[in-house]
């Protein structure tokens, strides 16, 4: 949303979904570029939709600015889902929220080489602050997570998980004739969560990160949902569409939960 009149398309978004009768709408980050901007924005679709829930967590682009690691950890508001969950109402789901990092095993046909380095030289995410390296960041999501599932099947509740980061490798694209995209995979996520995700048997996974057009697939018991908008700027077009509200219509979707 970093191009788009937030004023304007807010409330263009709110009017569509409750005309759809939308009881919950997650967002699986990448909102903005500054996460006060992100946060806002959620917080201002949360009212405008009330009584329906909004609930979001942080990717990378939101982390990139005016906010540190402690903060992230933090239950900021209603709406911020890291580390938290809601329980739909009415039914026996828990929606369940943790933004996830990377461990850079999805680079396994590279491994040996100092992604840290080259993170910081060429990555985006070298100026996202953080206290420890990716791999510990990544160990202490799937502690954090674990604990969330233990809590959910303790309370006898189905789950739909939401992360920014990749769970599974069947994501991942690796290429002979791009270097930098094949070094880039190190920091796109962690097949640990997705078996960690299964060995829980978690029916519903919605993520994103990575802007292609996934269709929904399932492995196992578990289904894997990537709606994301994707880039328009100068240098990037991945929409189909010609319109942010167009494009934004049709990569909705929408699950029924009972």
């Amino acid at each position: 949303m970093n191009q788009q009149d937030t004023a304007k398309i807010l409330p263009q978004m709110a009017a569509y979904l409750i005309a759809q009768r939308v009881g919950v709408y997650l967002i699986a980050g990448d909102l903005t570029n500054h996460f006060a901007q992100s946060l806002a924005a959620v917080e201002q679709l949360q009212r405008l939709i009330a009584p329906a829930q909004v609930r979001f967590i942080a990717g990378n682009h939101d982390m990139l600015h005016d906010i540190t690691y402690a903060g992230l950890e933090l239950p900021l508001a209603p709406t911020y889902l890291h580390r938290g969950y809601l329980d739909v109402a009415g039914t026996n789901w828990q929606i369940i929220g943790n933004n996830g990092w990377y461990d850079y095993q999805f680079a396994h046909n590279l491994w040996g080489r100092d992604f840290a380095t080259w993170k910081r030289a060429f990555w985006v995410d070298g100026s996202i602050d953080q206290p420890q390296g990716d791999v510990v960041r990544m160990d202490r999501v799937l502690a954090q997570v674990t604990v969330q599932l233990q809590q959910a099947q303790l309370a006898h509740k189905r789950v739909l998980f939401m992360t920014h980061f990749v769970p599974r490798q069947a994501y991942i694209r690796y290429t002979t004739d791009d270097r930098f995209w094949n070094m880039a995979n190190a920091m796109l996520g962690s097949p640990r969560l997705g078996r960690l995700l299964e060995s829980y048997h978690v029916p519903v996974v919605q993520f994103g990160h990575v802007h292609r057009h996934f269709r929904p697939q399932t492995f196992g018991n578990t289904t894997y949902y990537n709606q994301s908008v994707g880039y328009y700027n100068r240098r990037i077009n991945e929409w189909t569409q010609t319109d942010f509200m167009t494009e934004w219509r049709q990569r909705l979707h929408f699950l029924t939960l009972k």
